[in-house]
């Protein structure tokens, strides 16, 4: 079982030394996930649960919210 796992890692490794266009490819790869990782999480995934919800009363505001959010109501402000 461990020298099929050796076997394939090599394959793979060989692979990718033979291809003309492989470190470019993989640069565009790599490149293409830290857009979508952390550039785009900044614009369009904020953490809403610092903001409004500290410590203990995150699950609250989680629930409350997913509850909110199923009924098709706006979200109720935070209770202190």
């Amino acid at each position: 079982m461990k020298q099929t796992v050796i076997n394939i890692g090599r394959f793979y490794l060989e692979g990718f030394r033979s291809m003309t266009l492989g470190r470019t490819l993989w640069l565009i790869i790599l490149v293409k996930l830290f857009i979508m990782f952390f550039i785009l999480r900044i614009f369009f995934f904020p953490n809403f649960l610092n903001s409004p919800a500290v410590g203990d009363d995150k699950d609250d505001y989680v629930s409350r919210e997913l509850i909110h959010r199923s009924l098709g109501n706006e979200a109720l402000p935070v209770q202190n």
